[in-house]
């Protein structure tokens, strides 16, 4: 809920594993291992620390920012390195460089009438900034260098460099453009099971419009004559979120979330895949190669090695958003998570998934920080309260902790084989494994819609064939210390 668990809960995959392999049966039930929003935070959200709508203008002829290369990802690559060198006239410890995408960011982009004296100069926040300090040598001199690493997120960046601290940031310099060669190539898919047990999902993002091209998987065994699967499209726009600093500092075109549907698969058959776009003239945009292992049968009698954790978050590899060091744990989750890859067949992500609140560029890295899991394994995840809660808008909880997504983020980015998107509430079987995955940020007691789907979840199950069921959802269910879970419905060891 507020707290990120690092790897705390990779020891689930020891417990489930060893279930699975050793036959027998029970009920399992998980919760993220969180603490309440209004008790305890590591830090704030990195990105609301700074003050966009305070930001003025001061260019100075004395102060400069280069970016290199300008072209990134010219092999195809989604990621790049990008050196950045700076000077300004009077450096001092709260100077700092911001990274926009788009790259122009100034008062014309700004929603609403435009020329007001009155109104904002600056109304997008950075997707990342590092300070300038970060350059040994930047408070002496007044000139640093900096390493950003980006990745492709369908617009250009610039490089801008503030003073007056993140508080009341003041804009001195702005860099070059730089792009990537195509900025609207497919990336970073995301595998999750569909709604038969034999199905698998693949949702990537792209900057193509299906009007522009068409989204497709091509797919199959190996040795076997591939096929090609249509991919429907998705976005939303501004209006679509719910608060700030989603539909104001926050907001970024999320591009177009496309996802395709491959059916009967031969259960525990490794298929290969590719996603592409059709242009109108036939050429085709390929994305990266990829492979999946199929789900075994229900019942089927084997190892099946799941991994069950939540509050992940997300981390920068360059060192950038650090100033509050919010998700210390993020990069050694993920980085342990892809070592062990192999030993692994389905993950479950229960719960505050970006801790984005509301910055919507940080889900296109986040997509990016884990697609070395989600392309090979199905990643399932659940709605936690930083996706979720915002007043008024359905959610149990009147909180504020989604930063105004009030769930639209992770409904799109990321499938799930629910009933209604906005019902954020499954099952899923997998092997000897019946999954109930409930949302807990909607209403679960009795006599509600969900109430009704967990019953009927976890009667409906086959023990015979399937001896482990698991009861899913992301906030605590049960505590023996720490009174403030109580607040949140959760129940007291007695």
């Amino acid at each position: 809920m507020a707290m990120p668990l690092g790897g705390i809960l990779l020891l689930f995959l020891v417990l489930l594993a060893a279930a699975a392999a050793g036959g027998g049966g029970g009920v399992w039930a998980f919760s993220s291992s969180s603490s309440s929003s209004s008790y305890s935070r590591i830090g704030e959200q990195p990105l609301s620390l700074i003050g966009i709508h305070r930001a003025t203008v001061g260019i100075d002829a004395a102060a400069s920012v280069q970016a290199s290369p300008r072209l990134l990802g010219v092999k195809g690559e989604d990621t790049a390195w990008v050196t950045v060198d700076f000077a300004a006239p009077h450096a001092s410890d709260g100077d700092w460089i911001g990274v926009f995408s788009p790259s122009n960011f100034n008062a014309s982009t700004c929603p609403g009438p435009s020329g007001s004296d009155s109104g904002p100069v600056i109304c997008s926040a950075p997707i990342k900034y590092q300070l300038a300090n970060y350059s040994s040598d930047y408070g002496k001199t007044g000139k640093g260098t900096l390493k950003f690493q980006l990745i492709n997120q369908r617009q250009d960046f610039s490089f801008a460099l503030f003073t007056g601290g993140l508080s009341n940031p003041k804009l001195i310099a702005v860099s070059n453009k730089i792009a990537f060669a195509n900025p609207k190539a497919p990336v970073y898919p995301r595998l999750a099971q569909g709604k038969s047990w034999n199905e698998m999902t693949v949702t990537w993002t792209s900057g193509y419009d299906i009007k522009e091209a068409y989204p497709f998987v091509e797919w199959g065994m190996k040795w076997s004559p591939p096929t090609r699967t249509a991919a429907g499209t998705v976005t939303f726009d501004r209006e679509s979120l719910c608060g700030e600093p989603a539909r104001t500092v926050g907001w970024r075109d999320p591009g177009f979330i496309h996802t395709a549907f491959l059916t009967d698969l031969w259960p525990n058959k490794e298929y290969y895949y590719k996603i592409g776009h059709m242009l109108p003239d036939g050429k085709i945009v390929w994305g990266k190669f990829y492979s999946f292992k199929a789900p075994p049968f229900p019942g089927q009698k084997s190892l099946q090695r799941v991994v069950i954790f939540g509050d992940m978050g997300k981390a920068e590899r360059d060192g950038s958003n650090e100033y509050s060091n919010y998700q210390p744990g993020s990069l050694n989750t993920t980085d342990t998570l892809i070592k062990d890859l192999d030993n692994i067949d389905i993950v479950f992500h229960i719960g505050d998934i970006t801790y984005a609140n509301g910055y919507i560029s940080q889900w296109d890295q986040f997509t990016q920080q884990v697609e070395p899991i989600t392309a090979r394994v199905p990643y399932m995840i659940a709605s936690g309260n930083h996706e979720r809660d915002w007043p008024n808008s359905g959610s149990f909880f009147n909180g504020t902790d989604s930063g105004g997504e009030c769930g639209v983020l992770a409904e799109t980015m990321y499938y799930t084989p629910t009933e209604n998107r906005a019902n954020y509430w499954y099952k899923t079987d997998y092997g000897m494994f019946r999954f109930c995955v409930a949302d807990s940020e909607h209403d679960w007691r009795e006599g509600t819609e969900q109430y009704a789907f967990i019953e009927s979840c976890l009667a409906t199950v086959d023990r015979k064939k399937q001896p482990w069921l698991v009861f899913i959802a992301h906030r605590v269910l049960g505590y023996s210390s720490g009174f403030f879970y109580g607040a949140g419905g959760a129940f007291a060891e007695p």
